[in-house]
């Protein structure tokens, strides 16, 4: 007997270059959501203007920013004065990819505070657009969300560009913590590694002394003794 199963999941496959036949980084990206079919989104690049909103007498020009899964309006950020890049689907003409897969995370941290703004969606193409490789893109997911507030729950984002590979594992400080956006830490897959992610966050113990492979907010160890989630057995680990 066959019995239909309903699923809701994602799926990141994320290949390094020395794992491909032809030295290439890769990411494959499943949203395993039938609101997504067919959906191909494109953010034509902008050049800089030469004068501010505050030289012109005109208003500063805006986005709006709506929830990716809700389509519920967030607020609005103003938008970038410098060259923005072509986006194409998850992919940019720099050559820098951003997937996801979400996981949610704990009731104390997965609830966003009321005036968040940055959902993951919204982060992913915004990021994209300003952003021509991996390391870049994971320092502007931390500006963004640092300061208009991260809009979701916990994500897992595979970060790729021509050279490096990248997940980073991001949740929110809290619906009552006077810090916006989230506390995260992101690993370089190894070159010649193949990894992949699925709705489950799997980042556990890091080095804090590795700049090189590993990245994290400056707080994450504290917010987790804070909140009873963390206890180290040398104290200050």
């Amino acid at each position: 007997l066959c019995s239909p199963i309903s699923t809701n999941g994602c799926t990141n496959i994320l290949v390094t270059p020395g794992a491909s036949a032809k030295s290439e980084a890769m990411l494959a990206y499943a949203a395993d959501s039938a609101d997504l079919m067919g959906y191909l989104y494109h953010y034509p690049p902008t050049e800089p203007s030469s004068s501010t909103a505050q030289e012109t007498g005109e208003e500063e020009n805006m986005r709006k920013v709506y929830g990716w899964d809700s389509g519920e309006y967030l607020g609005s950020i103003p938008e970038h004065n410098e060259r923005t890049y072509n986006v194409v689907g998850n992919a940019n003409e720099a050559g820098l990819i951003i997937g996801e897969t979400t996981f949610g995370g704990i009731s104390k941290l997965a609830k966003p505070r009321d005036d968040a703004i940055i959902d993951y969606g919204s982060l992913i193409y915004i990021t994209l657009q300003r952003s021509a490789t991996a390391r870049e893109a994971i320092q502007t997911m931390v500006e963004l969300t640092d300061k208009y507030g991260y809009a979701s729950s916990g994500e897992s984002f595979s970060i790729v560009d021509s050279k490096e590979v990248w997940w980073m594992e991001v949740v929110g400080r809290g619906h009552d913590n006077t810090r916006q956006g989230f506390v995260y830490v992101a690993t370089r897959v190894p070159d010649g590694y193949v990894a992949s992610h699925a709705n489950q966050a799997r980042i556990t113990t890091f080095p804090r002394d590795d700049p090189e492979n590993y990245l994290y907010s400056d707080d994450v160890v504290d917010l987790a003794k804070t909140l009873g989630l963390y206890e180290s057995a040398h104290g200050d680990e």
